[in-house]
């Protein structure tokens, strides 16, 4: 399996697992994609980029991955409160199969208002490291 794919439905699994993110966004509230027959909160995977950093026995990976977590309502409040769980989930032990992950850390989290529906956008972003 590819470190992307394995990565990301690890990280995929653990968000939904999650009681928490749940209670937030609703079941089922992670996405590849803007689903289009769902109103927000959900959290969308908006980038998983992969840079080879191999070590002298080992083959190993940097992830960096862009989550979107949009609210239903104008608040920055709401999405940064979807954002802050999300962190605190992605941040936890992920098991990838196949992988280990022996570095996972917040980057930044920025946040917008989205003018065309109105609704609080937090973008989130991390970085992993696999092997």
């Amino acid at each position: 399996m590819h470190p992307i794919a394995g990565l990301q439905a690890a990280l995929v699994a653990q968000l939904e697992a999650d009681a928490a993110l749940t209670a937030l966004i609703g079941p089922g509230g992670v996405f590849d994609a803007p689903p289009r027959d769902r109103p927000a909160p959900y959290v969308v995977i908006d980038r998983h980029d992969i840079r080879q950093r191999d070590g002298d026995q080992t083959p190993g990976q940097e992830h960096r991955i862009v989550l979107h977590c949009w609210s239903h309502q104008p608040s920055r409040k709401a999405a940064l409160d979807i954002a802050e769980r999300v962190v605190a989930v992605a941040l936890a032990e992920l098991v990838p199969a196949g992988l280990m992950v022996p570095h996972a850390e917040h980057m930044r989290t920025e946040t917008a208002i989205d003018t065309a529906t109105g609704q609080a956008r937090a973008a989130v972003m991390l970085r992993y490291f696999s092997e």
